[in-house]
């Protein structure tokens, strides 16, 4: 016969073969112990959590859980130091700004244009200059905002 280690009642054999105490309210405060979760995999689709005992731990610490879409795992690199800069200068010089580039050539937009002062809608314009009809459309609003047409 198994007995509460709290109060000291008569515990049923099956709750005795995983706990030594009893379901009253004072006992259970006193010996029940929470359990620590450890997050190993979450993502959109899936969450999977793990009660952090010894084993987990351990398997945590090899490397086991960790994410192997990444080349890295644990803690980041440190990043570089930034370059030093040059005395006096509060701030680093500034890089010239690149041209943003254009997924069309000066032709493309050129042909784009006549033919869309001609009448032509941008699905026909596209077909006659093998683009796409988005990227026609865009041609023409970005001569419009500039100005051009």
């Amino acid at each position: 016969m198994y007995t509460c280690i709290t109060c000291g009642a008569e515990l049923h054999p099956e709750r005795a073969a995983k706990y030594n105490y009893c379901m009253k309210p004072e006992c259970q405060q006193k010996n029940a112990k929470g359990l620590t979760m450890v997050a190993v995999g979450v993502n959109k689709a899936a969450e999977h959590y793990m009660i952090l005992d010894e084993q987990t731990s351990d398997d945590l610490a090899s490397g086991k859980y960790h994410d192997q879409r990444r080349a890295y795992f644990g803690r980041l690199a440190p990043s570089p130091a930034p370059a030093k800069r040059p005395a006096g200068t509060s701030r680093p010089p500034a890089q010239p700004a690149r041209p943003k580039r254009l997924p069309w050539t000066k032709s493309q937009e050129r042909l784009a244009l006549l033919y869309n002062e001609q009448g032509l809608r941008p699905d026909e314009i596209a077909t006659k200059l093998r683009l796409t009809p988005y990227l026609v459309t865009q041609i023409i609003l970005n001569t419009r905002t500039k100005g051009k047409l």
